[in-house]
């Protein structure tokens, strides 16, 4: 330790527990109060996360960006304000845009939905980057037509899967921002999707982020589950109590 160091741990015996965590820890008072600039960072983590979570999604440029056509469709949800107050109309698909899946239905193995979620910073960050590291590792896979959901939530990806004919469909979607992390990412996969379908059916990937999961990392991921649920046919809880296939998940089969 060079000895600047060796002088702030012996000031604040904190200073290197900071420097591996984003969680505010011993922050310190001034009188019965905050510091001046524990409170910035604090008022400012709360303004990126509103930010998140009021903001739009660019999907015209995230559509430019992606490695396949894409199809964008809205949910049910009429503005921003809807979407927070009713999370059953975010999670089905608009009416008018289900027809356009009439002519696109067939027998897919995967469909992936791109949802703004409540982090549009995550999905303008991160969905791409994501989608990339999978889609040369998925050959041999019938895949489906990429979705863009407007004002969507993660069930809505079960209404499009189905809509498609999938058998797996797999949500990326922007996670509830927090006060260290305003853009992390999400991952949902779901077997045989339909509507109706619960949180138990589903694995979840999260955390993926600058500071949490890489998008590479979450791509290997992501394709030792698809490997894992496409192999015994369920998602879920099934996959985790099947020890098989999270021994192939680990090694990355």
């Amino acid at each position: 330790m060079s000895d600047e160091r060796a002088i702030d741990s012996a000031r604040d015996p904190f200073a290197r527990l900071r420097q591996a965590t984003r969680a505010r820890i011993a922050l310190g008072r001034a009188g019965d109060a905050l510091p001046t600039r524990a409170l910035l960072d604090f008022q400012l983590g709360h303004s990126r996360a509103r930010d998140a979570v009021h903001g739009a999604v660019d999907f015209d440029a995230i559509a430019e960006r992606l490695p396949t056509p894409s199809l964008r469709i809205r949910s049910q949800v009429r503005d921003r304000a809807e979407y927070l107050r009713r999370p059953d109309l975010g999670r089905r698909v608009h009416a008018d845009d289900l027809a356009m899946f009439a002519a696109g239905r067939g027998a897919f193995d995967l469909a992936f939905v791109i949802a703004d979620g409540l982090s549009a910073a995550a999905v303008n960050a991160h969905a791409v980057a994501l989608i990339d590291a999978c889609w040369p590792r998925l050959h041999g896979w019938r895949l489906a037509p990429l979705v863009l959901g407007e004002q969507a939530r993660v069930a809505f990806g079960d209404e499009v899967g189905a809509a498609l004919g999938a058998r797996i469909v797999a949500v990326l979607i922007g996670e509830r921002p927090g006060l260290s992390v305003a853009d992390s990412l999400g991952v949902y996969l779901t077997w045989d999707p339909k509507v109706g379908r619960s949180d138990a059916e589903r694995n979840c990937i999260s955390n993926i982020h600058a500071d949490g999961l890489s998008p590479a990392r979450a791509a290997d991921t992501l394709i030792g589950l698809l490997t894992a649920v496409r192999r015994i046919e369920g998602s879920g809880v099934a996959v985790k109590a099947d020890t098989a296939a999270l021994a192939s998940l680990s090694r990355g089969d």
